[in-house]
């Protein structure tokens, strides 16, 4: 169990990814309150709302510890801001480059809308921490995963409800590998099990092949980017990664 924080509590932006699940156990380790937010912004992949109730029954199922500091989760409809971006994430589009030079898979702003949103609802809540799985190392050149957004972020949440909000981003120098390290540090091989068979990245929704990284359709990038960071961590022999230790 990781050192106690003095916050109240953390907000985990919880969509039931690979890199949300994470967050998740992250943040169980550190604070003595853990809320969840997903978002229905009308994605493609909505297969993903169904693997977030999974994931968090397994980890109160399988980690007692963490089960005591787990709360409530919450699902907050956001399909009218989905329908703005028309995107590949939202329609049936091409997975491509667009001519702004960014993957057909941006939505734009899509992380800055859901910072704000759960620092509203963290307000009512009590909560001071918001964890989000943001990353510039290993991600698909969205603009707003950078710590620079995020700092500009929370800057305004800060100043615009006279808060002290820390958007926490533990995945944002991590490689995809380096992440699978951190699962198996903070919960060992029990935890990596559990985001291999339940939790959901895969952009077009696919549970009908399991791979050893987990199940999807293995050829869209959010399946290429998950299985290059498995294949690359297993060929380290399964490092582990300790919360807060810097990576390699």
């Amino acid at each position: 169990m990781g050192p106690m924080t003095e916050t109240t509590g953390a907000l985990v932006l919880f969509s039931g990814g690979q890199d949300s699940s994470v967050c998740l156990a992250w943040a169980l380790d550190r604070f003595p309150r853990v809320e969840t937010v997903g978002f229905d912004y009308g994605q493609r992949h909505g297969v993903e709302l169904e693997a977030r109730a999974r994931v968090r029954a397994r980890i109160a199922e399988d980690f007692p510890a963490w089960s005591n500091r787990l709360g409530p989760d919450h699902m907050l409809e956001m399909r009218g801001f989905g329908d703005i971006g028309e995107t590949a994430m939202t329609g049936e589009r091409a997975f491509e480059i667009t001519a702004k030079g960014l993957p057909s898979t941006y939505v734009p702003g899509r992380n800055l809308v859901f910072l704000t949103y759960a620092a509203a609802l963290a307000d009512r809540r009590g909560l001071q921490a918001l964890v989000g799985g943001m990353c510039e190392t290993d991600f698909s050149g969205y603009p707003d995963c950078r710590r620079d957004s995020i700092d500009a972020m929370e800057r305004a949440l800060n100043l615009g409800m006279a808060q002290d909000f820390r958007v926490e981003t533990p995945l944002m120098y991590l490689t995809k590998a380096q992440t699978w390290a951190l699962a198996k540090g903070l919960g060992g091989e029990e935890l990596v099990e559990l985001i291999v068979e339940d939790s959901h990245t895969c952009y077009r929704g696919d549970r009908d092949e399991r791979h050893a990284w987990g199940y999807g359709c293995g050829t869209c990038p959010a399946c290429e980017l998950r299985a290059r960071g498995w294949e690359g961590w297993v060929a380290e022999d399964r490092p582990v990664l300790r919360p807060g230790a810097a990576p390699a």
